[in-house]
């Protein structure tokens, strides 16, 4: 059964949220975990594509736009794509739940103070725990 972790943050901007995705990205990345970043829009996707390449100095973290035709990427950011192989982390920076998450060991919300993303959070948290999910919930001070 997936174990879900909600992240939330104490901004309500995307851009921080997408920081704070980074920053789970990154450790999925040091735990060399194939990792889905599933976003609302194409937009969105871009925005994250260009904040990872330039987010930390000293890291690179190696990833493409889904769908791609490369074999080697671990890390795959997509709006309107579902995995078929390689379910180890899903990243949910959309405001639906993803119909696919349950093929993945793990799932991280990422959410932020803004009240729609906020609300829909809380519809989620309540989907997945009445569905007997393993859920925590990690308030950050960032």
């Amino acid at each position: 059964m997936t174990k879900i972790d909600f992240y939330v943050g104490k901004t309500n901007s995307l851009q921080a949220r997408l920081l704070l995705a980074c920053k789970v990205i990154m450790k999925a990345h040091q735990q060399q975990m194939h990792t889905y970043i599933h976003t609302d829009t194409a937009t969105t996707s871009a925005k994250l594509d260009d904040l990872l390449w330039t987010f930390n100095e000293l890291a690179f973290i190696p990833h493409a736009l889904a769908p791609t035709t490369e074999q080697n990427n671990r890390i795959l950011i997509g709006h309107d794509y579902e995995p078929m192989e390689n379910c180890g982390l899903l990243i949910n920076l959309s405001n639906e739940i993803p119909s696919f998450f349950s093929r993945f060991e793990r799932l991280a919300e990422i959410l932020d103070q803004d009240e729609p993303v906020l609300h829909a959070g809380r519809k989620r948290y309540q989907f997945y725990r009445d569905r007997g999910y393993n859920l925590d919930y990690h308030q950050l001070k960032i």
